[in-house]
């Protein structure tokens, strides 16, 4: 830990995205802190889901023990403050329904082939002001343009204090700009080991949002915040290091310069595409986004450079050869979100998924395929919990808890009388 930290922020990742955790002194670090195993059956409306697995509902919500190795310390963006990311134990085990421990498990299959999983992340996400009336409305960006830097897209310089705190964090973000949409931007992560670019991508958003609210201003990576505008993906770039630290998806001699390897890893994304929706589009919001048209990984297609497909191909090849996976957004947690890729991706190594062809279409009005993500959360939960293969790749508890939970919050929607049905049919009926 830095000399001039006082105190050390122990965080870990839940099941909802959010950044759980305890301040704690500095001189008590090596401790780790404890919490309650209730938190696994709350959503984000704070009640808890009766008999959630890993929340032991009915067993007198004991303690979990979040733990770390020091050496993970890292310096925080908070004066005096460390920050690290912590596994969960229970009994001395790891704890099953923790999205760290179900990443560490995908690392570790595809460590056990001689292969390290390496990741890149991006991140999107809108900057809110306050609109006078209790809510939020876009900042106020009239220059704004999409590959846009400097004060046009960014005129209070959040985005530039976002940045210095992540440096400062050692957070190593390669680039940042503006999207398409206003005042909407990106957040690319640099390349690195599987669980370290989740915990960067983890930690990079609780930087950002509390960065923005220092400045009274929401910075928000949920996947469609405004109707009128387009959606926010989290995207999961992926390949494998082999033995010789080289990278296991290049191959010149293959088609397009790609491996077997490679393309194998891809048709397994695509046979357990509409699952995978369940755990990387885990709110309602989501399926406002995952549309077709929308560039955003609705279609079960991959390509070659194409962001009309899920799956794309980026151009590089050599030691950047990748797939980058576009279907999840920010409320996805980062560790379930590479987790789940890296799993699915080890079932078309391990399975006898076929690879369609690359997709032809132009995305927009014309694309190869009929299957598409499901129409709505609940559909999504029920295609995941009947896709086995998966859910025990990923973990059966993990996925058994976040059905519980999500199911619970697809209800209150369902049973919800919103905003939009008052102005729509309160005049007339």
């Amino acid at each position: 830990m830095d000399e001039q930290a006082d105190r050390l922020r122990v965080l870990w990742p839940d099941h909802l995205g959010l950044a759980r955790g305890k301040y704690v002194p500095a001189r008590m670090a090596d401790r780790g802190a404890r919490h309650c195993t209730g938190v696994w059956a709350l959503g984000y409306n704070r009640e808890m889901e009766p008999g959630t697995t890993g929340s032991n509902y009915y067993d007198g919500l004991p303690d979990m023990v979040a733990q770390f190795d020091p050496a993970q310390i890292r310096p925080g963006w908070e004066e005096r403050t460390g920050v690290v990311v912590a596994d969960l134990a229970e009994h001395g085990e790891p704890v099953t329904v923790s999205p760290r421990a179900a990443l560490r498990r995908a690392v570790a299959a595809w460590q056990e082939r001689g292969l390290q999983p390496r990741v890149g992340i991006e991140l999107e996400a809108f900057l809110l002001e306050p609109d006078g009336s209790g809510g939020w409305r876009p900042l106020d960006t009239p220059g704004a343009f999409v590959y846009g830097t400097g004060t046009a897209v960014d005129p209070g310089g959040v985005i530039e204090h976002i940045w210095a705190a992540a440096d400062r964090a050692g957070l190593p973000v390669e680039a940042i700009n503006s999207e398409y949409d206003t005042p909407q931007f990106e957040f690319t992560l640099e390349y690195t080991d599987a669980l370290r670019a989740a915990d960067d991508a983890f930690l990079f958003k609780v930087l950002a949002r509390e960065v923005a609210a220092r400045r009274g201003l929401v910075c928000t990576f949920l996947g469609k915040p405004l109707s009128d505008r387009g959606g926010s993906g989290l995207h999961v770039n992926l390949s494998l290091a082999g033995p010789d630290g080289g990278n296991a998806f290049d191959d010149p001699g293959g088609d397009h310069g790609m491996s077997d390897l490679a393309r194998r890893c891809i048709a397994g994304l695509l046979e357990h595409h509409e699952a995978l929706a369940g755990l990387l589009a885990p709110t309602v919001n989501a399926y406002k986004r995952l549309q077709p048209g929308a560039l955003a990984g609705c279609w079960a297609n991959w390509g070659y450079d194409h962001r009309g497909a899920t799956v794309r191909i980026p151009g590089e090849r050599g030691r950047a050869t990748r797939i980058e996976h576009r279907l999840a957004d920010g409320a996805a947690p980062p560790h379930v979100a590479v987790a789940a890729v890296l799993q699915a991706a080890l079932l078309g190594v391990t399975g006898d998924a076929e690879l369609p062809p690359a997709e032809t279409g132009d995305g927009l009005e014309h694309v190869d395929t009929d299957r598409c993500v499901p129409p709505d959360l609940g559909a999504a939960l029920d295609v995941l919990e009947a896709d086995k293969a998966l859910t025990a790749a990923v973990g059966a508890d993990l996925v058994a808890q976040h059905i519980s939970v999500k199911r619970a919050e697809w209800r209150r929607y369902c049973l919800a009388t919103t905003d939009w049905e008052l102005r729509e049919y309160l005049p007339f009926l």
